[in-house]
């Protein structure tokens, strides 16, 4: 399968990332309807709160040369899910923004790294409330998988920790650690696509 950027949403309005201004401008996203078609926009912290809106997503799986998946643990100091882990990267475009640029964006802000032949997985939509904030993911996410290589430089804003992990350290940190509440959903649809691009390494 062909890296490629989203073609299974309507639109191809450039992206328009927040003005300058800083942390003072709120920071929109996308509200779609349950079809993926954009409905509208939302403030961010609004869009999360209870019992909440469907927006779009994505969520990003770099595996290593082993087929090791890149884990983060999120940063202590967000305001949604924080310290705990999940996968690779995963956001939210800007309105208008393709998924796919916005998945390759995100990865290179937080881990200072760039994805290699990157390619879609579909796109997921689930509904998880976070039991620790309160806040609720009612999200139509955009799947992508991927290679990395490289020394990664995260930034300590948004991540506190990362890992590699083969299925079998997956299962055992998922027994001593907590997970984004996300985390299942997105892995259990992305794993078709995972098989394909690790080709069979580490067994998933």
């Amino acid at each position: 399968m062909p890296s490629s950027p989203a073609t299974d949403r309507p639109g191809s309005a450039a992206a328009a990332p927040p003005p300058a201004g800083g942390a003072e401008e709120p920071i929109m996203l996308e509200l779609v309807d349950e079809n993926g078609v954009t409905t509208g926009t939302a403030e961010k912290l609004s869009a999360h709160l209870a019992p909440g809106r469907l927006h779009r997503a994505f969520s990003v799986f770099l595996f290593d040369e082993d087929g090791r998946l890149l884990l983060q643990r999120r940063a202590l100091g967000k305001y949604h899910s924080p310290g705990v882990w999940s996968n690779t990267c995963c956001g939210h475009p800007y309105p208008g923004e393709q998924p796919f640029v916005a998945a390759a964006r995100r990865t290179a802000e937080e881990l200072g790294v760039a994805p290699a032949l990157m390619r879609e997985a579909g796109t997921v939509r689930y509904n998880h409330p976070d039991p620790a904030s309160g806040l609720v993911e009612q999200e139509f996410n955009h799947l992508y998988v991927g290679l990395v290589s490289g020394p990664l430089h995260p930034d300590p804003a948004e991540i506190d920790d990362t890992a590699f992990a083969g299925p079998a350290d997956l299962a055992k940190l998922r027994a001593e650690g907590i997970f984004s509440a996300w985390f299942g959903s997105v892995l259990d649809a992305a794993l078709p696509t995972v098989r394909e691009v690790t080709g069979g390494r580490a067994g998933w």
